[in-house]
């Protein structure tokens, strides 16, 4: 097993023949998933998505992969493949193609018609497009791409087999073996024997549920607790879940169905995903089951399909716990459904809706106590057969948080895979005559998406962000003769998010003035240096008599 190498140079030229895969997000974290193949001199995408920001990235709206590493490069990549219609998987499309807006995009039916919204949100509506189903076998430049299907919790996912002479590499996509899925459709197993008889140089498998052991729990195991909350509950009923996914919410459809409510949805993006659901036979709602309104049916009729499960601030869950939604008001003796799993980083944010959504009077179901939702991906049972079904020569586990590629790369080196690679983001493993190897790194850091700006924050910045929210500041002005170097006002001292008033800082007024005309008096007239002394003397005063360190912005005025 290859360790992770912590200093790595540049790769150097891709031999002739050889393959390179380039993870540019989702190694190290669940999100922003993104994969470059090279293959002579032509580059292909696997996935394009987004990462959801963080208590300790303030402001932040989305983090994409950094396109860095193939921004002079764009006019050689012949697609992008989209696994599946997750945000992690697709919610950085439309960054990527403006930059470059005719890169062909490839996926499922659903996949694509996910994206289509966002894409005409950017102005990019014609992206030329190529429509893919399991079993399709299509040739973009020198990469020929088998897909296989796949379960997962999104409808149409798919593996792609990338073949050059290089080698065979498999990349699952997120995955799970759901052998009795709601839909019917499960990984096609067959075909990775297919594949692993032929040979499969590199296998690239999903990780994140590689610390659990045995089998994913199927999805219609949960059947019966989602029929048990809709018996108990004498009013209303509010489900929270992903807006994609069209499983659960085709659970929730059958359990009104069965116990007669009516089914209203609430946020825009559950609006849109299951009319395009719907619409392209994904979704199936008897006739007068799924109303416009909220208020169609008595209380004790209604079912509200709500976004907001992870606790998203501005999601119509969270608005309901804070009793800001313009529409729903919660009364006690509600009951709220959260049907979804933690994502690691959400679960301050949840159990702060789940304790509003309690004071409130609601009755809360959660993962942690009732068997109200199952993961989408392969759990270690799962990983151990695929990788005694495909036997694979090498593999790169992908998607995950390091102890999960650490825990899928025990379970592949268990197996006898000869070899089993360990990768960050931006790492680069080149496949040459059929073995892999990591080569060097490229330059590869998080992108934050902050309001219309994309890229332009940094994490310096964000640093002072952070300061500013949790130590507050103190702003200095001065003004100095420019003639004569006198100090002729100040220092003015005012304190914002500190518990202090303004006078506390009376007694360090005089060291101030004294530190400036010892400054002046050596010689320094330039406003930059004198602010820095402002700085300094402030900044030990106040970390040592409050013991604060808060952003000091010092102003010197020549006048």
């Amino acid at each position: 097993m290859s360790h992770m190498h912590l200093e790595l140079g540049a790769p150097p030229a891709l031999p002739e023949g050889a393959l390179r895969v380039i993870p540019l997000g989702g190694l190290g974290e669940i999100g922003r998933n993104m994969t470059v193949f090279e293959y002579d001199g032509k580059l292909l995408i696997v996935d394009c998505g987004v990462l959801f920001p963080e208590e300790h990235q303030p402001g932040v709206d989305l983090i994409l992969p950094d396109f860095g590493p193939i921004r002079d490069r764009l006019k050689d990549v012949v697609g992008i493949v989209l696994t599946h219609g997750h945000e992690d998987h697709i919610g950085g499309v439309p960054y990527l193609l403006r930059e470059r807006g005719n890169i062909p995009v490839i996926g499922s039916k659903l996949t694509l018609a996910f994206l289509d919204p966002k894409l005409k949100e950017h102005r990019l509506k014609d992206a030329p497009k190529h429509v893919v189903s399991e079993g399709d076998v299509e040739s973009f430049g020198p990469f020929e791409l088998e897909f296989v299907a796949v379960n997962h919790s999104i409808p149409d996912a798919l593996a792609v087999a990338i073949k050059t002479p290089a080698g065979v590499a498999l990349h699952t996509g997120d995955f799970k073996m759901d052998q009795l899925p709601l839909d019917g459709r499960i990984t096609d197993l067959r075909a990775f024997a297919r594949l692993g008889e032929e040979g499969v140089d590199l296998f690239l498998t999903d990780s994140t549920n590689a610390e659990v052991p045995g089998f994913t729990t199927s999805e219609r195991n949960i059947t019966p607790a989602i029929d048990a909350v809709f018996a108990s509950s004498q009013k209303r009923i509010i489900v929270a879940s992903f807006a994609s996914h069209i499983h659960r919410v085709q659970q929730v459809i059958d359990a009104a169905v069965k116990h007669d409510r009516k089914v209203a949805y609430v946020g825009r993006s559950m609006v849109r995903n299951m009319q395009i659901a719907r619409e392209l036979g994904y979704l199936h709602v008897p006739d007068g089951v799924v109303v416009d309104k909220i208020d169609a049916a008595p209380p004790h009729k209604m079912v509200l399909m709500s976004t907001g499960s992870q606790g998203e601030p501005m999601a119509a869950l969270s608005r309901m716990a804070n009793n800001s939604h313009q529409q729903v008001s919660l009364e006690p003796g509600d009951t709220v459904l959260m049907a979804s799993s933690l994502i690691p980083g959400n679960e301050n944010a949840i159990y702060r809706v789940i304790d509003g959504l309690t004071k409130l009077g609601a009755n809360v179901v959660h993962k942690g106590n009732a068997l109200v939702h199952v993961s989408g991906h392969a759990s270690a049972g799962e990983l151990l057969y695929c990788y005694n079904i495909v036997q694979p020569s090498n593999v790169l586990p992908v998607h995950g948080e390091i102890r999960h590629l650490h825990a899928n790369a025990k379970l592949a080196s268990a197996t006898g895979v000869p070899n089993v690679l360990l990768a960050e983001d931006g790492y680069v493993i080149d496949l040459v005559d059929g073995h892999a190897s990591i080569t060097g790194a490229v330059e590869c850091g998080y992108v934050y998406v902050d309001g219309s700006s994309v890229g332009s924050l940094t994490d310096s910045e964000l640093k002072d962000r952070r300061v500013l929210g949790e130590e507050g500041f103190i702003s200095v002005v001065v003004v100095v003769d420019s003639a004569t170097g006198k100090i002729v006002s100040g220092p003015e001292i005012h304190a914002r998010g500190i518990a202090e008033e303004d006078s506390a800082f009376d007694e360090i007024m005089p060291k101030i003035i004294a530190a400036l005309e010892e400054s002046i008096a050596d010689g320094t007239r330039d406003s930059g240096q004198l602010q820095q002394v402002i700085r300094r003397v402030l900044g030990s005063f106040v970390g040592r008599r409050l013991r604060r360190r808060p952003m000091i912005l010092p102003v010197v005025i020549q006048a």
